[in-house]
Parts: C-alpha cells; sequence; structure tokens
C-alpha cells in the first residue's frame, strides 16, 4: 500500500487531536507528519516535511485558510479542508476541484474525501493539466467564498479523466445519464461530469437555472420558445427541443415571465 504524507492545520486543539485519531483508525495510507495550530506553524511544517495533503481548517485567527494557501505553493499538495460553514460554503465547495469534511468529523466521510483526494493527487500527478486546472480551481473557491451575491459564476466539472472548469453562464441546459450528467455548453461543446443531476441543481442554485423535468436543467438565458403543440417542450438557442412534465409546466409559464420571453 502507498503511503501519503499529510498535515493537519487547525486552531481548535481537538480537533486537531480528533482528526489525526481517525485517520491512524481509519485511513492507514494517510501518514501523519505534522500537527500545527496556526498558519505559521503549517509553514513551519511544510519547509521540514514532504507533504503530499494538507488537512486545513478554513476559519481561523489572524491567518484563515485561504490567506495560508496563498502564502505557499499551494498547486504542489491536495487541499483537503474542514468546515463547519454554512450553505452557501458549501455550495462553493462542492462546485471546485477540492476535498472537505465538515465538522464534527464523521469517519465514513473521512474515508471517502481521503480516498478522493488520493485519486485527483495521483491524476495531477500523471497529467500536467489538470494540475493547473486544480490551481485554477482553488483560485476560483476563493474568489466564490468572496463573493457577497452568493451565485457560483464557475464549476469545477469532474469527469472520467480528472476535471475541468467551465463558466456558469455558458451552460444551456444539463440532462441526467444515470449517475452521470451530460452538459451541453455553448460552442456546441459537450461534458460527461460524474456527478448527479441533484447534485448541479444544488449548486446552480440561482433564477436561471429551472428543472423542467427531472431529468433536464436548463438555463433561461438560452431558452427561445415554448410550444405546447404535440407535448410540452422548450427550445434551447441551439435548437434543442427539451420537453416539460406536466407537473413542472405552470411553474416553468411563471418563471419565464421575468426573462421576457415570448411563449406560443
Amino acid at each position: 500500500m502507498k503511503e501519503y504524507n499529510a498535515i493537519i492545520i487547525d486552531d481548535e486543539k481537538n480537533i486537531r487531536e480528533a482528526l489525526s485519531i481517525l485517520l491512524s483508525q481509519y485511513c492507514p495510507e494517510i501518514h501523519i507528519c505534522g500537527i500545527a495550530g496556526s498558519a505559521g506553524e503549517g509553514r513551519k511544517l511544510l519547509e521540514k516535511n514532504i507533504v503530499d495533503f494538507i488537512f486545513l481548517d478554513i476559519s481561523m485567527p489572524k491567518e484563515d485558510g485561504f490567506a495560508f494557501l496563498r502564502s505557499i505553493p499551494c498547486n504542489n499538495y491536495g487541499v483537503i479542508f474542514a468546515t463547519a460553514y454554512h450553505e452557501y460554503a458549501l455550495r462553493a465547495l462542492k462546485a471546485n476541484a477540492v476535498d472537505y469534511l465538515l465538522k464534527p468529523i464523521n469517519p465514513f466521510e473521512l474515508q471517502v474525501a481521503v480516498k478522493k483526494a488520493i485519486y485527483n493527487h495521483e491524476l495531477r500527478l500523471n497529467y500536467s493539466g489538470i494540475q493547473d486546472v486544480y490551481g485554477q480551481s482553488l483560485n476560483n473557491l476563493q474568489e466564490h467564498m468572496q463573493l457577497k451575491n452568493n451565485l457560483l459564476t464557475k464549476l469545477t466539472i469532474p469527469d472520467k479523466l480528472g476535471f475541468r472548469l467551465v463558466k456558469v453562464d455558458e451552460l444551456m441546459y444539463l440532462q441526467a445519464d444515470d449517475n452521470y450528467t451530460v452538459l451541453s455548453l455553448t460552442g456546441n461543446q459537450k461534458i460527461i461530469a460524474t456527478r448527479t443531476l441533484g447534485e448541479f441543481e444544488k449548486m446552480l442554485d440561482s433564477p436561471e437555472f429551472f428543472r423542467i423535468h427531472k431529468s433536464t436543467i436548463i438555463n433561461l438565458n438560452f431558452l427561445v420558445a415554448y410550444s405546447s403543440f404535440q407535448g410540452n417542450y422548450a427550445e434551447i438557442k441551439d435548437g434543442t427541443r427539451l420537453d416539460i412534465s406536466r407537473r413542472k409546466l405552470p411553474e416553468f409559464r411563471e418563471k419565464v415571465k421575468h426573462y421576457s420571453i415570448s411563449i406560443e
């Protein structure tokens, strides 16, 4: 079994100690080579050790987790955030190529996060392009956390070979495909994401995105027409026609009134 070196940075002593114990019990592939109570102590650990992963608290006094990341070559490490943040912060974390743990830390969730982090770490080692996207995604996460309108502007999309960064305003529609989601973007781009449509619905919690069917979410900014002739469907700017379920139809018709769209 391959072993990975990791450090823990958290200003709460009980959290540091609990996470260290849980990692030793449930994640034998992780070797803790240092524990720090502040960002400054964390930097000293990085100077003295070869580190693969950083378990990092976001909210710390004096210097928070993001300030710490700006002070180091963060692309070199797999970052796993520990947070007790509110719902918007969780959406921002889910929308990017990072792994995270909710406090108090659950052993099963810890195992899942570590397994995912190791997989992504190995991908970054083998594909330089993924390493670049990872760095961009960390920067994107910091931007999202600083936004005041709580709207995500970019998503890091996980696929079978890593992840890609896309702009939310380029997403025209999303369609479920079992446990995957097919994203259709401007410029005839399509991405098969290894996330369910339900996960994307929670992240895209903004007025322009609407679930017209159990298998389809559309961006209303790309809606050009609606027809009830021989069924109910929405026509998207690229010419695609998508079914609207009867249950969603009244809400859909009310929704599009805010987008100055002619409904046939």
